[in-house]
């Protein structure tokens, strides 16, 4: 499983990378890998605002639809339009290409609260 270190991650599988007082979010590897083939994307609009841990779009794969959740609140300041013609950049590069939305959060120490990789690490292996 690939788990860089830089980033943080949240209980429902997401992750967040921090840019310039933004963040960009994804889901991980293991939530991709878990899915199987990622067939359609539906993410928020510019503008929209997300609460953390409230559902902000969702992912279709060839077995299911699973609710795609935000790690933190803010307001969506940009989407990763590609994925609505190359929804399998989810399952080819979840942490480069596939990344989803970038989010101004309205509260900086959410972050903070997600796990780091080793935690993370730690409850994929429970499950």
């Amino acid at each position: 499983m690939n788990l860089p270190k830089e980033l943080r991650y949240s209980e429902e599988h997401e992750w967040v990378k921090q840019e310039d007082g933004k963040v960009r979010i994804g889901i991980t590897d293991f939530a991709q890998s878990e899915l199987g083939d990622i067939v359609f994307v539906e993410l928020p609009s510019v503008g929209d605002t997300v609460t953390a841990d409230e559902p902000f779009g969702s992912v279709e794969s060839v077995k299911t639809v699973s609710e795609l959740y935000a790690p933190v609140s803010g307001t969506v300041v940009e989407i990763n339009e590609e994925l609505d013609d190359s929804p399998e950049f989810v399952n080819e590069s979840p942490y480069e290409k596939a990344w989803m939305i970038v989010v101004e959060p309205s509260d900086a120490a959410q972050i903070e609260e997600l796990m780091t990789a080793e935690q993370y690490e730690e409850m994929t292996k429970e499950d």
